[in-house]
């Protein structure tokens, strides 16, 4: 490794503080929370640890969009999407013993090229995102880079110019209760490359994709579209807000707004996690109301938010190497996960077959060095 110098600055701490309920609140809700940061390459995890969170961070190019449960996991990067599967039986190869209760290999990597990858999510075992660089939703097929599925009426062609910034990405149950994509927003209803620029201040709009219909219009950097519980929430991000659409009213109705730029979202309970990002000024942020706020006054991490009350319930906020969060996600039954590094010996000899195959497979052999795992998409549940 080079020394440090202006060319080559030393590498940041990545260092942060939380309010001191956090640990307790991931332990007793029996959780961990999975977090995006593209501007620090990274993709951590937040696991309660006694009386501090642990912030286990994984090296990824530009993570950006994110979905998981706890059987699996997709990471959009720089130009592909990486997919990741818990196998059990690997936990027990990892040190300290007794500690981890998930770990996630690494199982595939579908080269997109540059598309952006915004939001993702699973309807089913079908891996829906959001390719804002060609301004559509779309889905894999293990052949081409990617399957377009459905693109804003507003946007006359499939073209890599960004036209409106569609971003997130909310699932709804459809007539048979089966989780679809429904609902997307994009930060500006524009057909032009980088049009939404101009109108980013306040040109949001929300849209159902099942109608094509434009739900809420004047929106500030809308992201997150979220159905739970009837109702739908989502983020106004360049106000740093948190609330929810009135669909009768076609309006947004705040919840909370909070010391950063809202992007990011997962509701547990009636707690919301979302990401901040400190944004300092720039040609994406200039001229919306959260950049008019002092530097100082801004902060990146994670918030809990009460979604009854608004209140604040607790936080962790990142210092020195990150200021930007893209995505978070909640773990729901895992405390203590682990993101499997590419370790070649760890990959080498850890298998994952259909649970057919795997009754094949000697108990002796299973309980060994190896790590045999059942992995059939017949064997998973329906996605979350």
């Amino acid at each position: 490794m080079s020394d440090p110098s202006p060319e080559n600055p030393a590498p940041q701490p990545l260092r942060s503080k939380h309010t001191s309920n956090f640990p307790a609140l991931l332990e007793q809700l029996g959780i961990s929370v999975l977090v995006t940061t593209y501007q620090a390459g990274k993709l951590v995890v937040l696991r309660s640890a006694g009386d501090s969170i642990n912030t286990h961070f994984r090296d990824l190019p530009r993570p950006m969009g994110l979905a998981a449960d706890p059987t699996r996991l997709a990471v959009g990067a720089a130009h592909e999407i990486r997919q990741y599967r818990n196998m059990a039986p690997v936990v027990r190869r990892l040190e300290p013993p007794g500690r981890h209760d998930a770990c996630y290999l690494a199982r595939a990597a579908h080269l997109t090229g540059d598309i952006d990858v915004h939001e993702m999510a699973w309807a089913g075992d079908e891996l829906w995102f959001v390719n804002t660089r060609f301004s559509c939703l779309c889905t894999l097929n293990g052949i081409h880079s990617f399957v377009p599925r459905w693109r804003p009426p507003f946007v006359t062609a499939l073209a890599p110019d960004d036209r409106c910034h569609l971003n997130g990405l909310g699932l709804a149950p459809d007539a048979d209760g089966k989780l679809t994509p429904r609902y997307v927003t994009a930060l500006a209803a524009t057909d032009t490359p980088q049009g939404w620029r101009q109108h980013k201040k306040d040109g949001g709009v929300l849209l159902d994709i099942t109608t094509n219909d434009i739900l809420i219009r004047g929106l500030s950097m809308p992201h997150s579209p979220r159905w739970v519980n009837g109702r739908l929430w989502l983020l106004e991000s360049g106000t740093g807000g948190f609330g929810y659409a009135d669909l009768a009213a076609g309006r947004y109705c705040s919840v909370a707004e909070l010391p950063g730029f809202t992007r990011g979202l997962d509701l547990f309970g009636n707690l919301a996690f979302i990401g901040m990002s400190q944004v300092r000024e720039s040609a994406v942020f200039s001229g919306i109301p959260i950049a008019e706020r002092a530097l100082a006054e801004r902060a990146c991490g994670v918030w809990v938010v009460d979604i009854r009350t608004g209140h604040t319930v607790a936080f962790l906020r990142f210092e020195d190497a990150v200021q930007e969060v893209f995505a978070v996600k909640v773990l729901p039954g895992l405390r203590y996960p682990e993101i499997a590094p590419e370790d070649p010996k760890l990959l080498a000899d850890s298998y994952d077959l259909p649970s057919a195959a795997l009754e094949e497979v000697p108990a002796a052999l299973r309980l060994a060095g190896q790590s045999v795992s059942p992995a059939a998409s017949s064997d998973r549940p329906a996605g979350p």
